[in-house]
């Protein structure tokens, strides 16, 4: 198949409170194109506040996760179209990125192949992520001439070390999925036949979670990292006020099952939300 529609660049499912939303464009390795970043846009905003879903699982058709950008649609057709369309383009691309890093769900990468330059903007969109072993990582932006761009830079410079980062930009040499969680790309690596049994897991432990708490505390991690010390202690004092305004009944609910019915031991385990009034 090499005419796809639009609509049909992503696919996504939900069973079990978990959106398994997919690139599907296998027969391109999942590259993502104009129409794929607008699509994906549409499927984030349907999504997201769903009742039925709790948890969102990016993954790619076939053997790739997303091999990047389309050379020929994302590359050559929009600048021919001259600036007016490359930043079209960007915006469409760097906007469902930006979209899902501060998601309401929580989200998680599931790496089932070949994870090349422009898919590290989603890669590090997601809160987590989880590879097969034999799942192939690279910046190859050097092999063709130019440097790693949509963020791929800053994303690498963001999940692993500075001598991991300059050696993998600077080299274009891929790395698998093992080397990937050994750089911090990625929370694990295991075995292709193991990697959704083991989104699953993760995804179940998710869902019993608090989702106000859930919500504050991704969006926490990721504000903080920029903040000097005295920053973050602000921001987050405010952070838990607001977490606590907005779902005070959450944060009661959860001290009552500890200290009155003892039915719980947070270092253990989360509380029961299907208890808590709405």
């Amino acid at each position: 198949m090499t005419d796809r529609s639009e609509f049909d660049t992503v696919a996504f499912e939900v069973e079990d409170r978990i959106a398994w939303v997919k690139f599907n464009r296998p027969e391109k390795r999942n590259c993502m194109s104009p129409g794929l970043n607008r699509r994906m846009m549409e499927v984030l905003d349907e999504l997201e506040h769903r009742d039925d879903v709790g948890v969102l699982v990016l993954t790619g058709e076939g053997t790739a996760w997303s091999a990047g950008m389309d050379l020929k649609e994302y590359f050559r057709e929009t600048e021919a179209q001259g600036l007016q369309g490359t930043r079209k383009a960007q915006r469409e691309s760097y906007g469902w990125w930006r979209r899902l890093r501060w998601y309401q769900k929580p989200t998680i990468a599931m790496v089932n192949g070949w994870c090349f330059g422009g898919g590290y903007g989603p890669l590090f969109a997601c809160d987590l992520a989880f590879a097969a072993e034999d799942a192939q990582f690279g910046l190859s932006e050097i092999n063709w001439g130019i440097l790693p761009g949509g963020g791929a830079t800053k994303v690498a410079v963001e999940l692993t070390s500075f001598r991991n980062a300059m050696y993998h930009a600077m080299m274009g040499e891929n790395v698998d999925g093992r080397t990937a969680a050994q750089w911090g790309f990625v929370n694990e690596a295991v075995p292709a036949d193991r990697l959704k049994a083991r989104v699953e897991a993760v995804a179940a432990v998710l869902l019993k979670k608090n989702p106000v708490a859930l919500k504050a505390t991704k969006d926490a991690v990721r504000r903080v990292g920029t903040m000097t010390y005295d920053e973050a202690e602000d921001y987050l004092i405010r952070a838990q006020e607001a977490a606590n305004s907005h779902d005070n009944e959450g944060r009661k609910e959860g001290i009552r099952q500890f200290i009155d019915e003892k039915s719980y031991k947070p270092g253990l385990g989360a509380y029961d939300t299907g208890k808590q009034k709405g």
